[in-house]
């Protein structure tokens, strides 16, 4: 479902990082899935996670802003499939490192 998907920030939460310039390039071998991002704030990061069987995913993450802070965390990501048939992940996060706060992100697959 995945796998070799782009996508891209939509909405954020002020306490994130993730913004319109960041792009998640998704991989997904049988219940794992793994992404590299950056663009925006984000200088490079990566993503893993695991998929249940409704799709939804548990991830954690970690990358180096742009002012050379290393930031981790975890998300709980719920998909919704779009009526043109992308997927739009709804996302609870939380910071692991830093204020430690939580927030809401919406990322969309960018459309080929």
């Amino acid at each position: 479902m995945y796998d070799n998907k782009t996508f891209r920030s939509v909405a954020n939460t002020e306490n994130g990082e993730v913004g319109g310039e960041t792009l998640f390039h998704y991989h997904q071998q049988d219940q794992i899935v793994w992404a590299e991002y950056s663009g925006g704030a984000i200088v490079k990061g990566f993503l893993i996670a695991t998929v249940d069987s409704h799709h939804r995913l548990d991830m954690r993450y970690q990358h180096v802003n742009v002012q050379g802070e290393l930031m981790t965390g975890y998300c709980q990501s719920t998909p919704e499939r779009l009526p043109d048939g992308r997927i739009r992940l709804h996302e609870r996060w939380q910071w692991t490192s830093g204020d430690q706060s939580s927030g809401e992100s919406v990322v969309e697959e960018v459309a080929d």
